[in-house]
């Protein structure tokens, strides 16, 4: 049921999908593989015409909106990752001996000692890293003022313009992310049911804070409607030498296509 109404939105969306030049103009779909995640694609699923030279992807999600999943460690460097910055020897100094620690411990206890025996890990582990993560994006955005927001939302979002299914509980969700203005094209005479406006990429940052009395999230607020959470966790009840965000979405500009579908289990 959820799958149907999402299939038949995005036809009203993208007249394509229902729509071919001739017999033989046939529609593919493909599945794509995870390692384009790591270059930036973050689709899922291509609908591709190739007649046409045209092609939409659909990002899937079941019962969560997060982003990306990304990963710190002492190795890790997220500012030529993400923003095409290194991050700078400084940085790697702050975090080295906390990481270094956690890998003595799992090494020493042979991938055993958890997290719940660290007093304080929060304050001892998470906020030192998260304070050195602060500084770094604050550094790197005022290296390059001009660039690193859009390549932040690059990353985060995707290089490619796509929509996002997020099955919910009796609901499904369709977000447009036209940041390219490859979305939403009119096939001959045939126009969108929707119109999905293309969004602006953000070009300035605002504020890079921690959420208050907390010590494992950070808001970073740009300018055109972007702000983004990223809150810094274990992966796993065990002690390993890296962390993970889990970064989300805050709010969006205003012009994005949101649209919700009630669905019955």
């Amino acid at each position: 049921m959820t799958a149907s109404a999402a299939i038949n939105t995005l036809i009203d969306l993208e007249p394509r999908l229902s729509h071919g030049i001739e017999s033989s103009d046939y529609l593919q779909l493909e599945i794509v593989a995870d390692a384009e995640g790591q270059s930036g694609d973050v689709r899922d699923v291509l609908a591709i015409r190739s007649l046409q030279k045209w092609e939409i992807g659909i990002s899937a999600k079941n019962n969560h909106r997060a982003v990306k999943h990304s990963r710190l460690s002492r190795d890790i460097d997220f500012g030529e990752k993400w923003l095409n910055s290194p991050c700078s020897a400084k940085y790697f100094s702050e975090i080295k001996n906390i990481f270094d620690q956690l890998h003595e411990f799992k090494v020493n206890s042979k991938s055993t000692k958890k997290w719940s025996s660290l007093p304080n890990y929060h304050e001892t582990v998470y906020l030192p890293i998260l304070n050195a993560f602060k500084s770094e994006m604050l550094r790197i955005f005022e290296l390059h003022p001009d660039d690193t927001a859009c390549n932040l939302v690059n990353y985060l979002i995707g290089n490619q313009d796509f929509y996002k299914v997020i099955k919910g509980r009796n609901k499904v969700e369709i977000e447009a992310y036209n940041l390219h203005g490859t979305l939403n094209q009119s096939f001959n005479n045939i126009k969108p049911l929707y119109n999905t406006k293309k969004i602006k990429l953000p070009d300035k940052l605002i504020d890079i804070s921690l959420v208050k009395n907390s010590k494992t999230t950070l808001i970073v607020t740009l300018n055109e409607g972007w702000q983004i959470s990223f809150r810094i966790h274990n992966a796993s009840s065990r002690i390993e030498p890296s962390l993970k965000f889990d970064i989300n979405l805050v709010s969006s500009p205003n012009a994005m296509f949101k649209h919700t579908l009630s669905v019955s289990n």
